[in-house]
């Protein structure tokens, strides 16, 4: 060990908490990198080999009844290499202790052979046999919720006539990583269940023999997706064909890849903020220790040490201290990555999960860390490498003293010695103050940033479950019904009032630009669920033209007073230009209306409806549920209770998280700077404080003297820190808008005097720890030492 190496091994060990302190800053940003990154890749690879595994479909399609012959010709479609016709149904589904009807989906297993696309993996049991035609298997995470195992049953309602059922066994498919019910928002496993049982039983309960009413398809890899659409769409159109759909929007899969995009954009600003505040913390570290070595530096240059060697030295230290903060931010981030995954796996089930994060990642991240920590020190270690030897041997400058217009202020003369002795000293280091309040204000911010999306999550609920909803359950038919069906729901027990909606599925086209999105038609004077701007309000849809929502107009680059083509994709199918009447912001999907007249109209429907929404008397509650579970021709019953709750419970549970994790974070963040700042002032005014002890100052003025400026500059931070936090959430917001949902960017009072107090908690426990040491300041020893 060479001499240069052991002084670096003592200086470490002088300034060991300053080091630790830094190392945990670098430890955090290295940490939240890994855990991004590492829970990216494991996203990653276990859909990539789940998808493989069980031979995930390329292309869906849905038609109204196709004949099963039709099959042959789709798989004659230049690109297409397997496909797989089969039956798919809704239902609901009487569940032994709960009130509610549950909303079912059938989906045919194949009569003979094994499924050749979106294969079943059986969780337990076995697979429903063909010859018996009340068995099925029964989706996981729906079977968990109600407690269901193989040889359990239950009641169903196919098509209008009750059957019960046999849990045969329970499986996970790659069609619902994510299940949610059709018109839901979340996944709700009471309420929603994924069914799976013979095809010969499910045609004959839905009068589809010899019939299809879906298909999935798998392409070769040079297949053209667009030829292939085209195609599909054309043969399944005489049958009711809906529109064919890639994987990508299938909405399981949808989903997924939206939570993988979002954890790359917090990869990005996150670690950025902790990395960059390590680099700081490392420039003010090696800067003060450069300045109090010139001696040092200036003997070892007499003694024949050349500038790379003294360069090389103090870059040593950085990498010391950032390898230490590398390999607690690599342990850290490891597990967090693991027990991020797990947490995802539990909103997105995979049977199994393939979480092993490669060398990359711990590479990437270690690069990045030691790169902002070097980067942070190039400055110091520059100057020291750049003093010559007789310059060094001399103490610096003495500062020059003289007396400023802020001394000369009526606000000066009115503070005591103290107090102007604090000021002075931020006057004279201006830069230096501003750097350690930007510092502690990043805490602030991030902080704020954490925090915000309680706010946010409130208002998104509010806006869309209170304000804009004003029913209590939406009752969706299987089959159109006509206008009339209003008045059988009217005089149903406990139905207060009953509004209806046509719902039709959509291409609308722009020029070069498409959007599959269902059209939503709403009654002149709707009030349950009308209409809703979040800024202006209710909305009234003008008749002839369409009403789109802000994320859907930005996708198709349009604006008020634009004329669109729309292709209904249900019954003629019909292709009509439409005028764009006006643009609506809404928290919630992209969603198109019209006004229902027009929309049966262009449709060639009759006055049909998709369903209705209702307000239910809360005493007639039971009965009403009662009647429900044997009305025919109901697909799905969404309540808007059960909506609100499954949404804070799902939003509830990884927003605490989130927020917990960075208030861990920033509080290391702002420990990590107040106490180096407070360690560095004390190092550089030691002997100016124990002149003052031996003039007669207490040591509660010497304290003040040393803690007063990070007071000052810490209240600086707060309102510093507010104004980032405030960019930061807006960046944040805009980073995570999905055409799924936008959190909207509120920011509450409260949540502000909540980081500042955190903040301040931060600060002071850094302080009273310096204050313990300044008790313990040996008068002697400092006045002792040379300048």
């Amino acid at each position: 060990m060479t001499s240069l190496d052991r002084k670096l091994l003592r200086e470490l060990w002088r300034l060991r908490a300053q080091v630790l302190a830094i190392a945990l800053v670098i430890a955090s940003g290295t940490a939240l990198l890994i855990m991004a990154l590492t829970t990216i890749e494991a996203l990653e690879e276990t859909t990539a080999a789940y998808y493989e595994r069980t031979r995930f479909a390329d292309m869906f399609a849905e038609a109204k009844r196709a004949p099963e012959y039709l099959g042959r010709d789709i798989a004659d479609i230049p690109g297409v290499r397997i496909v797989e016709t089969r039956i798919v149904e809704g239902a609901i589904l009487d569940m032994a202790g709960f009130s509610e009807p549950v909303v079912a989906r059938l989906i045919s297993l194949p009569e003979r052979g094994p499924m050749l696309l979106n294969a079943l993996v059986i969780r337990s049991g076995r697979l429903a046999d063909p010859t018996r035609p009340d068995e099925v298997v029964v989706s996981e995470p729906f079977a968990e919720a109600h407690r269901l195992k193989p040889g359990d049953s239950f009641d169903a309602i196919l098509r209008g006539r009750k059957r019960n059922l046999q849990v045969v066994g329970t499986a996970l498919s790659p069609e619902y990583v994510y299940a949610i019910a059709p018109g839901g928002l979340m996944p709700d496993d009471e309420r929603f269940g994924v069914l799976w049982m013979g095809r010969d039983a499910l045609a004959a309960a839905f009068d589809l023999k010899a019939s299809f009413n879906s298909v999935t398809l798998s392409l070769l890899p040079d297949a053209n997706e667009k030829d292939v659409i085209r195609r599909l769409d054309g043969l399944l159109s005489p049958f009711g064909g809906i529109g064919a759909y890639l994987r990508a929007d299938q909405t399981s899969n949808w989903f997924l890849e939206s939570e993988i995009a979002q954890q790359k954009n917090m990869s990005r600003i996150m670690p950025a903020i902790f990395l960059a505040v390590a680099a700081f913390l490392t420039n003010m570290v090696m800067a003060r220790l450069i300045q109090t070595e010139r001696r040092e530096i200036g003997l070892l240059k007499a003694f024949g040490y050349g500038n790379w060697a003294i360069g090389w030295h103090y870059a040593k230290m950085v990498l010391v201290i950032g390898t230490i903060g590398i390999l607690m931010g690599s342990v850290i981030g490891a597990w967090l990555g693991h027990w991020n995954t797990e947490l995802y796996t539990q909103f997105y089930r995979f049977p199994f999960l393939l979480y092993r994060p490669g060398p990359a990642g711990f590479v990437v991240a270690g690069a990045i860390s030691l790169g902002a920590a070097l980067a942070g020190s190039l400055a110091a270690v520059r100057s020291a490498v750049r003093l010559a030897p007789a310059e060094a041997m001399q103490p610096p400058s003495p500062p020059i003293y003289r007396r400023t217009f802020a001394a000369r202020t009526v606000l000066a003369g009115a503070l005591d010695e103290p107090s102007r002795m604090i000021l002075r000293r931020i006057i004279r280091w201006p830069v230096r103050a501003f750097l350690a309040s930007l510092g502690l204000a990043m805490s602030v911010a991030v902080l704020i940033m954490a925090l915000q999306w309680v706010d946010a999550i409130d208002s998104l609920a509010e806006s869309v479950f209170e304000r804009a909803q004003h029913q209590d359950a939406t009752v969706a038919f299987s089959d159109l019904q006509p206008i009339g069906a209003i008045r059988e729901f009217e005089h149903m027990p406990g139905v207060l009032a009953a509004e209806p909606y046509r719902f039709v599925s959509a291409r609308i086209n722009n020029g070069h630009l498409v959007e599959r999105q269902g059209i939503i038609g709403v009654p002149t004077g709707a009030i349950l669920s009308p209409v809703f701007d979040v800024e202006r309000g209710r909305l009234e849809v003008p008749p002839g033209g369409l009403m789109l929502s802000v994320k859907l107009a930005e996708l198709l680059e349009a604006k008020a007073g634009d004329t669109v083509v729309v292709e209904l994709l249900e019954g003629r199918q019909p292709r009509v230009s439409l005028r764009v009447l006006r643009i609506f912001e809404t928290y919630i999907g992209k969603p198109a209306y019209m006004d229902m007249a027009s929309l049966n109209r262009i449709a060639g429907d009759g006055r049909v409806i998709s369903g209705l929404h209702i307000r239910v008397d809360a005493s007639s509650r039971t009965t009403l549920l009662a009647r429900l579970k044997d009305t025919p021709h109901i697909a799905a019953v969404l309540f808007r209770h059960a909506a609100i709750d499954t949404f804070y419970k799902t939003m509830g549970e990884t927003i605490l998280i989130f927020i917990g994790f960075f208030v861990a974070f920033s509080m290391t963040l702002s420990v990590g700077v107040t106490y180096n700042s407070i360690r560095i002032a004390l190092s550089e005014r030691a002997r100016e404080l124990a002149t003052l002890r031996v003039l007669g100052f207490s040591r509660w003025e010497i304290s003040y003297i040393l803690l007063g400026e990070v007071g000052l500059l810490t209240w600086v931070a707060i309102p510093l820190g507010a104004a980032i936090g405030f960019g930061l959430a807006w960046y944040m917001t805009s980073a995570f808008e999905t055409e799924l949902y936008r959190v909207p960017l509120v920011l509450r009072d409260a949540t502000y005097g909540k980081a500042a107090l955190i903040a301040l908690a931060a600060t002071l426990a850094c302080a009273a720890i310096v204050r313990r040491r300044l008790d313990k300041l040996d008068l002697i020893a400092v006045l002792k030492t040379r300048e």
